[in-house]
């Protein structure tokens, strides 16, 4: 299955009124257009709502922004945050945990073991729109995250996953495909990790936003279509190697 929690921009009119942020600013921190990766799986899951009313991938004492400290320095609010409109967005969390519990229950029951890919983001041009772009050193094109998981245990299904991308062209390119340089992976892999240790296997896919622009939000259609092409050709070995162990 695949996952894009972090696709959301709708907010609640409440939190909206309070936002402090341009809609340009708030576009550029989410992970727009993540939910198009996730058709390369039959199951998929994507959150509408805005990680600036409540961010799934976080614990949940931090999952709700308040300070600049927990939003890359953003100020963020008009006035501070009232503990009523944090308490309606944490149920939000939390009817998405509970129905996550459902769903990997249901999988797991159907089919034993569950291979999440988990589809995030992020961006590598933070000191301006004309400014050269970061380091490649520290900013692969496809970050995989693996360190929520027993990487022992899930070593075949990794490294096939990572041997079907590396090659990989987009934009006559080939993608530079590296594990835990940029993030090792967030809370909701790790909860999967924790809830279902034997049986969910979750890859936490970081994509370098050289697919649109990360200062307006502008699609480079070819460049992620033929990055979507190259996700869903590592979907076959993934799964033999799941069903070879």
């Amino acid at each position: 299955m695949a996952t894009a929690i972090h696709d959301g921009h709708e907010l609640r009119p409440e939190v909206q009124e309070k936002l402090a942020l341009t809609e340009e600013e708030r576009l550029r921190e989410e992970d727009p257009l993540t939910g198009l990766f996730t058709t390369v799986a039959p199951t998929v899951v994507r959150a509408f709502r805005s990680r600036f009313e409540v961010d799934l991938n976080r614990p949940r004492e931090r999952a709700v922004y308040r300070t600049p400290d927990d939003a890359w320095g953003l100020e963020l609010w008009t006035e501070p945050l009232s503990d009523a409109l944090v308490d309606r967005s944490l149920a939000v969390y939390d009817a998405f945990y509970g129905a996550m519990r459902s769903l990997f229950d249901d999988l797991v029951e159907r089919w034993g073991r569950v291979v999440v890919y988990d589809i995030h983001s992020y961006n590598h041009r933070r000191r301006g729109r004309a400014e050269p772009p970061e380091s490649l050193s520290r900013n692969p094109d496809v970050n995989v995250g693996t360190g929520t998981m027993d990487r022992d245990r899930w070593r075949p299904v990794v490294e096939a996953f990572e041997g079907a991308l590396v090659g990989a062209e987009v934009r006559g390119r080939e993608l530079d495909v590296r594990e835990n340089v940029k993030f090792l992976g967030g809370h909701f892999g790790e909860w999967l990790h924790a809830s279902y240790p034997t049986t969910v296997c979750v890859l936490s896919i970081e994509l370098k936003k050289t697919f649109m622009n990360e200062w307006d939000g502008e699609a480079n259609i070819l460049a992620v279509e033929e990055l979507r092409r190259a996700l869903a050709a590592t979907v076959p070995p993934v799964l033999a190697a799941l069903k070879a162990e």
